[in-house]
Formats: structure tokens, C-alpha cells, sequence
């Protein structure tokens, strides 16, 4: 298990100062994405996967965060009139990945409606097909307001795409109200993890705000042989009021605790 962090986590910085300030604190790698000004270049990314990730210049990327179209409703993998569209443009984003030496790719699972459900199944894998061709793990992140709003949705999803893993952040569901204890069902189904404090009603919180016990949690990620990365992902955003914690104290605070625990950087 190693301890990486998140671009976004540093939303007025540039991808070059981002990665500064993530070595200076001992992150030897970073997940990517196309948030804020750390984002990669989405356009360079599809029309030249292995020149963008030639542009790293060597860094180590622990996972990549694709958004499809222009919005939520575009986004959502579950819209049949893009799904051709996204699976064109995800063999880009895998030989990308690929390219970059990154082993997973996260999606958004989209929000509920008519068939949905089904839809977005029948989407995802396209998609993990895609992935597989080209050495990559797709990845869904059940998230508040989305498709996936309990432990027992995400398994169902899980059961009905072979293949499909998660991006597992525990903070989703504890702001949904779970408890530690039943989101664990899912830990043996992650290939990379987000980590944040956080509380009821609450999806970040500082450290000694928060009802999540990473101690537990990396324990129990050790008990189902979890072997991937553990991103540090506390965040500046207007999104679900996260724009109200010092970013770079509470990242240090959880690389500490991280350290303490025998998780590396």
C-alpha cells in the first residue's frame, strides 16, 4: 500500500506546481485529472495520448480522473447517444494511461433516472473491455447524489459488470449517513482509495471533526490485501461545501497519521 495525493487538491496551481508542492511534502506520485488549473490537457490526451503523457516528463501517475462531455448530464456514462463517443474517446484515454505507466482510471457512475441503472451497466463494460485491452483497471467512484448510494447499490453494480473495481472513498458515504463498519462490505473490491475525514452531512471535515477511522480502514484494506494506492484527497471546492478546511494542514495531518501506520510515500 502506498500513500499518493490529488492535483485538485491544489486548484489555483498549475500541474508543475502542484507536483512541486506534493514532493515537498513527500507525495512521489499524484492522481490526475482534468479539474482546475492542475488539469491535464484533454484535447492533447485524445488527439495524441502518447505525446501528453510524454509532456509528464517521467511522473509517477497513481490514477487518472476522466470526465466525458461537458457537464453532469454528458458526463454520465449512462447517456446512449454518447456512448459511442465516450468509448472512441476512452481508447485514447487508455493508451494514455498506459503510456503514463497509471494503473487505474476513474468514472463517474452518473445520477439516477429511467434505466439508468442498466444503461450505465451496459456502459461500464464497454468500457472495462476497453481498459482490459490496454493494461488498465477502470475504476466507478460511488458518490453523494449519484447512481450508487449505498454499499449494497455499488456491490449490485459491481455483480452485474465483471471486471468493474472502485475508486473507494469512504467520506461519500459516511456524508450519506453509513457507518464505517457497513461500507467495509467494499473494500475488497477497490483498486485505488481517497481519504478524507469526514462526517454526516458532512464529505470533508478536519481531522478531529470527522467519525472515520483510518487506522480501522487501512487495517481492514490490509486484511483483504490491498495492495494499490491511498490517495490523500482534501479538496478547495464550492462542491458540497469543501471550501472551508486548510487544505495543506489537513493533508498533513493525514500523511502523519498515514506514516505512523507504515504506509508509505
Amino acid at each position: 500500500m502506498r500513500m499518493t495525493i490529488t492535483s485538485w487538491s491544489f486548484p489555483a496551481c498549475n500541474l508543475g506546481e502542484a507536483r512541486g508542492i506534493a514532493g515537498a511534502l513527500g507525495f512521489q506520485a499524484m492522481d490526475l485529472g482534468l479539474l482546475h488549473g492542475a488539469a491535464l490537457d484533454r484535447a492533447r490526451i485524445i488527439e495524441n495520448p502518447e505525446g501528453a503523457a510524454g509532456d509528464l516528463g517521467g511522473m509517477t501517475v497513481s490514477n487518472l480522473y476522466w470526465l466525458f462531455g461537458r457537464d453532469i448530464v454528458e458526463n454520465a456514462v449512462s447517456n446512449p447517444a454518447a456512448r459511442s463517443r465516450n468509448n472512441q474517446e476512452f481508447a485514447q484515454v487508455c493508451r494514455f494511461a498506459a503510456k503514463a505507466g497509471c494503473p487505474t482510471i476513474f468514472v463517474l457512475p452518473g445520477v439516477s433516472g429511467a434505466g439508468a441503472f442498466d444503461a450505465t451497466a451496459a456502459a461500464l463494460g464497454d468500457l472495462v473491455a476497453i481498459a482490459g485491452r490496454h493494461g488498465v483497471t477502470l475504476t466507478v467512484e460511488p458518490h453523494v447524489g449519484g447512481l450508487l448510494p449505498s454499499p449494497a447499490a455499488t456491490l449490485r453494480m459491481l455483480d452485474a459488470v465483471p471486471g468493474l473495481k472502485l475508486t473507494l472513498d469512504y467520506a461519500h458515504f459516511v456524508c450519506m449517513g453509513f457507518r464505517q463498519a457497513e461500507i467495509d462490505v467494499l473494500a475488497p473490491h477497490a483498486a485505488h482509495v481517497h481519504l478524507r475525514q469526514a462526517r454526516p452531512g458532512a464529505l470533508q471535515a478536519k481531522w478531529g471533526e470527522g467519525v472515520l477511522d483510518f487506522t480501522a480502514m487501512v487495517g481492514v484494506l490490509r486484511d483483504v490485501g490491498y495492495g494499490g494506492w491511498v490517495s490523500v484527497e482534501y479538496v478547495h471546492q464550492s462542491y458540497m461545501s469543501t471550501l472551508f478546511d486548510d487544505v495543506l494542514t489537513e493533508t498533513v495531518r493525514m500523511r502523519d497519521h498515514l506514516l505512523g501506520l507504515g504506509v508509505n510515500g
